[in-house]
């Protein structure tokens, strides 16, 4: 009989930091301690935490072990699972012990607090990442314990093609892949068009740096985005699905296609599913890492196996999609929160979120942030929540100064509207969007103007080059903040940048050229005075761009230590022993060494 049981995470996070190497030591080390009839070692996807990866969590107590490497689970064995006794060592503890004296007996109830209590989870609301870090990824049986397929169940027993469109509707969901288009209207539009054949495309081209909410799911819940495109199929008269992954993600792949199967022998996909009539096969399409396939007529284009470019629309994908056919095509978020709606009706989904924006949105949290991972929050949770609750903070003392939402398509919130809420008419009316859901949190250390470049050097290399506006503008955009940063830009620079960026996005013809000015419009909006110092005073006021930067040493502090020195690369520190020293700025590279080696903070970057 089973009475414990190891969860250990297998998401692409934790699976890089060890996580295969953690589960084979404790499949090992089960046998070896006789436990094999006692414990079950239960691989899952991501929990969310990844920084605190490899995560595990033993059951029935709850414990959250984090950064557990192979060679600590021969002690975990040894005493939790056969002795009973937790290894505290191990165990996540969100209390600092350098700045909090505590009792053993607080610190050991702190240290055993369960997943669920913990600061960055417990303001959390899972829907879409329901089971993420729950079940089996690879095991049909264990998603379908948690009420999987039953969604599905219920559509083709109970529920007209309209019922389940109406109920989609009135619960209030939009699209979680970018421009938040309402749902139910989307499959309305499909389902209204008489064709021979149609389908339903799953987008999983998750192109934004910093970006793995979709991977996650696809990892951790695959069945879910299954049963979700079947009902959409059933609702919109389709017959065939296709999934578009990225070839860079086979940890999503390979459990897709191993859920794919589990699914046709269960005849849960296939023909006649559930005695019904209704017919739905779905297929896996690789994407081969592409940016603009993130856009909908661009990832048909690549499924009918042609150069992945954008069409006009009108026609949109609901009259004329993939194979020109009527196609409904959302992501995977979107479809993750489809078969919970189903089972739990419109009125709770609507229940959560705000007036126009209903439900919860996965982020996933990246940057200057403590807590780097993955998290779920209503919408309407304000960006003091995410960062400050959920996710713990700047660190280092930092101050928090912007975050950049939607990825390059996206724009940044300063730290002056960090009490709005985030839904999606908030961020669109600070010139900023939900996008995927990437939340990259910047500090006072960050430059603005360079954040805006970078974005704008992704999406130069990204556009497909099929309209001039966004072949040619980007480049002439990003020209520009390149004169900026390097010290030659004048303020008629800025007044350019910003016409050209509106004309770019008025002008292109698909998303990503619309949206690829908004890094730069945003920091224009907010940060303008930023690039006045790059411009008027020669300076980066963080201090990050190489050209405008100057090192000098303090003699105050300066010891003469010589360690400096003798580390510069190109000789421009010269000094006596014990004495202070000079950097020759002629010479000098602007490497940054002299600081990373100088004890007593005496190098100035200014």
């Amino acid at each position: 009989m089973i009475r414990s049981q190891v969860l250990i995470c297998g998401g692409t996070g934790c699976t890089s930091s060890g996580s295969k190497a953690v589960r084979e030591a404790f499949e090992s080390e089960i046998v070896k301690q006789d436990l094999a009839e006692e414990v079950k070692i239960v691989p899952t996807g991501c929990f969310g935490l990844c920084e605190k990866g490899p995560v595990v969590i033993v059951y029935p107590e709850g414990t959250f072990y984090s950064h557990v490497q192979a060679e600590d689970v021969a002690e975990i064995v040894e005493e939790h699972l056969l002795k009973g006794r937790i290894v505290q060592r191990l165990v996540y503890d969100e209390v600092d012990e350098d700045e909090v004296t505590l009792t053993e007996e607080i610190k050991n109830e702190v240290r055993q607090i369960s997943l669920n209590e913990t600061a960055f989870y417990k303001a959390q609301k899972r829907v879409a990442l329901r089971n993420c870090g729950v079940i089996n990824p690879e095991s049909i049986d264990e998603y379908i314990a948690m009420d999987g397929y039953a969604a599905l169940g219920k559509v083709l027993t109970e529920m007209t093609p309209e019922d389940v469109i109406k109920c989609i509707s009135d619960s209030g969901l939009r699209g979680r892949g970018g421009g938040g288009f309402p749902t139910g209207r989307k499959w309305s539009f499909t389902a209204a068009n008489k064709a021979d054949q149609k389908y339903v495309v799953c987008n999983a081209d998750e192109g934004d740096p910093g970006a793995f909410m979709d991977r996650s799911v696809l990892e951790g819940d695959p069945h879910c985005v299954l049963e979700a495109m079947a009902i959409c199929g059933y609702a919109t008269g389709a017959s065939e699905g296709y999934i578009y992954v990225r070839a860079e993600y086979p940890i999503a792949v390979k459990r897709l296609q191993i859920a794919i199967e589990q699914a046709k022998e269960y005849g849960l996909l296939g023909e006649n599913i559930f005695d019904s009539g209704f017919n739905f096969d779905i297929h896996i399409r690789l994407g081969a890492g592409a940016f603009v396939c993130g856009e909908e007529t661009a990832l048909m284009t690549s499924i009918e196996g042609n150069r992945g470019e954008p069409r006009p629309r009108p026609p949109y994908p609901a009259v004329k999609g993939l194979f020109a056919k009527p196609t409904t095509e959302n992501n995977v978020e979107t479809f993750a929160n489809v078969p919970q709606i189903i089972l739990r009706g419109a009125d709770w989904f609507a229940s959560m979120g705000t007036e126009r924006s209903k439900g919860t949105k996965v982020f996933a949290l990246g940057g200057k942030i403590t807590n780097t991972g993955l998290v779920e929050i209503p919408m309407g949770t304000t960006l003091r929540e995410v960062i400050e609750d959920i996710g713990g903070g700047i660190p280092n003392g930092k101050k928090f100064k912007a975050a950049q939402t939607g990825g390059p398509s996206g724009g940044c919130i300063p730290a002056s509207l960090i009490d709005t809420p985030i839904d999606y008419d908030n961020l669109i009316e600070m010139g900023c969007m939900m996008g995927s859901g990437g939340l990259i949190v910047m500090d006072e250390d960050n430059c603005m103007v360079d954040i805006a470049k970078f974005f704008l050097d992704f999406t130069v290399d990204e556009s497909c080059g099929k309209c001039a506006p966004c072949r040619i503008g980007t480049m002439r955009m990003k020209e520009i903040l390149e004169k900026i940063t390097s010290g030659n830009g004048t303020l008629e620079d800025i007044d350019k940048l910003e016409e050209l960026a509106m004309h770019v996005k008025e002008n292109s013809l698909c998303g990503l050229g619309q949206t690829a000015p908004n890094p730069v419009l945003a920091t224009l909006k907010f940060f303008r005075e930023e690039y006045i110092a790059h411009v008027v005073d020669k300076k980066c006021p963080a201090g990050v761009c190489k050209a405008l930067l100057n090192y000098s040493i303090d003699p105050e502090k300066c010891k003469g230590c010589t360690k400096c020195a003798r580390n510069c690369p190109v000789g421009a520190i010269s000094g006596k022993v014990k004495e202070p020293h000079v950097i020759d700025t002629t010479k000098c590279i602007k490497c940054g060494a002299c600081i990373d080696n100088c004890n007593f903070g005496a190098v100035v970057k200014g």
